[in-house]
């Protein structure tokens, strides 16, 4: 220091000294503050993991939640969105604890002073001067103890983050994790637990409530404590009253309604689905989807109303889709996810099972296209072997001849393998490639005339999305239940630009084919809805299906066992068509007319046909010829060695077993373990009543006095 200084120094004032040295400690104090500060910003940034480590979602395409995912702690933590977050719930909880929310930079000082002088004055604290964004800092940052230093912490995380991020931003982290009691973590966990909807419509009571849970939230939770969390939220509303943002008379209102100690499960609809998406793209927090929340909440009640007519162990599927654009409306793999009984984990809609009858129209379809019937052509329903293959209808009767629109309403099995095996089996499994589908031939099987009766294996959302075909002039819409393109024409919808394929059918068959199916006669009981639709039986009684479409809509049903065991007398018109007809009737969508038909395509009489097409001739070779021995009878159903459940009404009592028998020459003789029992004798379909449960030999004798014999297992429900 020079002696000029030194000199001036001891020369000034005492107390002038003192005041100029305070001031230089002040300001080196303030420098090393500022420097620490910058450094601390620098180099120790807020962490921010907890907001990256959120629940999964799965939403429609409006995006309301379908399913919620817990984090891997087991916490309820779903994001929360500003813009839907009700507005009275924000003014309440910024009035009550941060009222200068908007204008301070993270610490509010007048807060701090006012706290501090309650502080003195009452030597008790009375109020608490953290801001939000301070409770935010302690949210990301949590300590076991509250001690000055972990506040002057927080107080610096505070100015941090409000460095770091907008105003809205903060809020919205706070409402995400601010903690609401047990597992719940965030304004929308809360609200869904507590009150079974999204925080963007509370009530004054509800936001009330909400607003006085983070305080203490173990303590005042509504499940557990209702009488706490009724004070609790009749004083934030007595607060709100007093400081007049909320009238009295408003206030009086809320605080008269009860607290609900009812927690509510978080919604898990199209578990199925979402499984699939999450296991898909598996770091992905958000899936949205296709779907329509409001229509896939109507389609799951549908669903679980029909299992109370079936018995406990069935399962049932359903895809419902638009068929324009392919995009999927709501979709059901099983009707309860949680069913042991039911399997309920296994997705049905996916699984590959035996589709009966359901594929007829397709082979309808290409004999039309082929020119070589119309609708009201006759075709011969009589017992025919195509070379070895000796299909029987489902009834075991014959028809004699019949129009080709009978033939497919009434499901025969005779002309349909006719017309396929005209057309060709392989031509028709290439029309199911082009619709774009995944198909399965038994084990070295090959591509022969049983696939038009159910022999492959195809997806309930495969045949539903073949079935589009119908309604877009034979060409099939892949169907998807994940966004495409977003529809800038309808808000919050999405659009889907449908991929063009091949055609399956010809505009003309397909037309023709949704002609005759639109006058199926609707199932026992069910309304009469102008939809088009066909059921399937698989052999064995062991999938139903249905599949039906107006002009804009299709939806496919499946019911059936898990395990592919058989259901005895189960079939697609008496389980699977009554839940399609109620599907389409709740699902609130309006039934679209079918399209208008393709120029040159009209409905002929049989009279206006030409000649060649008035009578589809079988090849005369196949018929069976009359004065060959007719081969032995056999047990067709149930196979030897099933196991058969033993159904029952609700009432308690025993269904028979039904029994289906192919050749021989009746009449015939049932016989139950070595005992006759009585039934038409002339019929190759009948009932039985066994005596019980076990183990059960069924044979059947001819005229000829040729038997067959199944060895079955019965068991209990």
């Amino acid at each position: 220091m020079s002696l000029r200084i030194k000199s001036k120094l001891i020369a000034m004032p005492k107390p002038l000294l003192g005041m100029v040295a305070a001031l230089g400690l002040l300001f080196i104090v303030a420098l090393g503050g500022g420097l620490g500060f910058v450094c601390f910003v620098k180099y120790s940034p807020p962490p921010l993991a907890m907001l990256d480590r959120l629940s999964v979602e799965v939403v429609d395409r409006d995006k309301a939640l379908l399913r919620a995912y817990t984090t891997e702690a087991g916490r309820w933590r779903l994001a929360a969105h500003l813009d839907s977050i009700d507005d009275e719930f924000i003014n309440i909880l910024l009035a009550y604890e941060d009222k200068r929310f908007w204008q301070h930079g993270g610490i509010d000082a007048k807060a701090m002073v006012r706290a501090f002088w309650q502080l003195l004055s009452n030597g008790r604290i009375i109020s608490g001067a953290s801001t939000i964004t301070m409770q935010l800092a302690r949210l990301i940052e949590p300590r076991d103890k509250r001690t000055f230093a972990a506040k002057l912490l927080q107080m610096a995380r505070a100015l941090q983050l409000e460095a770091r991020f907008s105003k809205r931003e903060i809020l919205t982290a706070y409402l995400t994790l601010a903690p609401y009691g047990g597992n719940l973590e965030g304004i929308r966990a809360a609200s869904l637990a507590y009150f079974a909807k999204e925080p963007g419509d509370l009530t004054l009571s509800e936001a009330a409530l909400l607003v006085a849970l983070p305080q203490s939230p173990e303590a005042r939770r509504p499940d557990l404590r209702p009488e706490r969390a009724l004070s609790a939220r009749n004083n934030v509303l007595m607060r709100m009253a007093n400081a007049g943002v909320i009238a009295k008379s408003e206030v009086a209102r809320a605080a008269s309604r009860p607290v609900s100690s009812l927690r509510h499960p978080m919604p898990q609809l199209a578990a199925h689905a979402a499984d699939r998406l999450r296991k898909e793209t598996p770091k992905a927090r958000l899936h949205e989807t296709t779907m329509l929340r409001a229509i896939q909440e109507r389609m799951e009640t549908v669903v679980k109303e029909a299992t109370e007519r079936l018995s406990p162990d069935l399962s049932i599927a359903l895809v419902l889709a638009d068929a324009k654009n392919g995009t999927i409306l709501a979709e059901i793999g099983s009707p309860d996810y949680l069913s042991e009984a039911r399997k309920g984990w296994v997705d049905m809609s996916r699984a590959l099972r035996s589709p009966g009858s359901a594929l007829k129209p397709f082979i309808y379809g290409l004999a039309f296209e082929e020119g070589l019937v119309r609708a009201e052509t006759l075709i011969t329903d009589r017992p025919i072997n195509f070379g070895g293959y000796r299909p029987k209808n489902f009834d075991m009767d014959y028809q004699g001849e019949v129009s080709v629109r009978n033939a497919l309403l009434l499901s025969l099995n005779v002309p349909a393998v006719a017309l396929l095996d005209s057309v060709g089996p392989a031509r028709l499994m290439e029309r199911l490639e082009r619709g774009g589908v995944t198909t399965q031939l038994p084990d070295d099987g090959d591509v022969g005339l049983a696939i038009g009766l159910g022999g492959l294996g195809i997806s309930l959302k495969d045949l539903t999305q073949l079935y589009t075909s119908f309604v877009n002039g034979g060409r099939v819409v892949p169907l998807v239940d994940t966004v495409g393109i977003k529809d800038t024409k309808n808000k919050g919808g999405t659009a889907r630009r449908p991929e063009r394929r091949a055609p399956v059918l010809s505009d003309n068959a397909a037309w023709h084919i949704a002609d005759i199916l639109i006058a199926a006669t609707p199932p026992e009981g069910a309304s009469n809805l102008a939809i088009a639709y066909k059921t399937g039986t698989s052999y064995g009684y062991r999938d139903a299906w249905s599949v039906g479409f107006d002009g804009r809509h299709v939806l496919g049903v499946w019911v059936g066992k898990p395990d592919n065991s058989a259901v005895p007398g189960i079939t697609g018109r008496t389980a699977a068509a009554p839940i399609l007809f109620e599907a389409f009737a709740k699902s609130g969508l309006d039934i679209m007319p079918l399209s208008q038909p393709p120029l040159g395509t009209e409905r002929q009489t049989l009279a206006e046909l030409p000649p060649t097409m008035q009578r589809f001739k079988i090849e005369a070779n196949w018929f069976q010829d009359p004065n060959l021995p007719e081969p032995a009878p056999k047990i067709s159903y149930p196979p030897s060695g099933a196991q058969i459940e033993m159904g029952q009404t609700s009432q308690g009592q025993k269904l028979p077993v039904m029994l289906k028998l192919q050749d021989g020459r009746p009449p015939f003789r049932w016989l139950a373990n070595g005992r006759v029992f009585e039934t038409n004798a002339n019929r190759r379909r009948v009932s039985w009543n066994p005596d019980g449960a076990g183990q059960s030999t069924l044979t059947v004798i001819d005229a000829a006095g040729r038997a067959d014999s199944v060895s079955v297992f019965l068991r209990q429900p």
